[in-house]
């Protein structure tokens, strides 16, 4: 599956409007912990392809969107069902740690 790049121009149509729940990789490029799980993370999203919508959102560059979900540090991933944050955790952690968290929250 793709990987998206979410921005404040097409946040409602992928995030608010999305028929499927929503993860969001909340990073910036000088982050070492965000470089090391952008693996992980496209990994996943070929895994979960269909189940969940992976998106990615450059914390420098969309700044008004990372306020909007009081991220605080980075990595944060953000899962959004029916428009509506429904969990949230961060950090670095092994592919079968981040799906066995995204499948809990879902």
């Amino acid at each position: 599956m793709t990987v998206l790049n979410l921005t404040d121009k097409n946040f409602k149509e992928e995030v608010i409007d999305s028929l499927v729940p929503v993860v969001i990789d909340f990073y910036a490029d000088w982050c070492g912990p965000c470089r090391a799980m952008k693996p992980v993370f496209h990994s996943a999203s070929d895994e979960l392809s269909g189940k969940i919508k992976f998106m990615t959102l450059d914390t420098m560059q969309e700044q008004s969107l990372a306020h909007h979900f009081n991220v605080r540090g980075i990595p944060t991933f953000s899962v959004i069902k029916n428009g509506k944050e429904i969990g949230r955790f961060s950090g670095f952690m092994p592919e079968d740690m981040f799906i066995e968290r995204l499948q809990e929250i879902l």
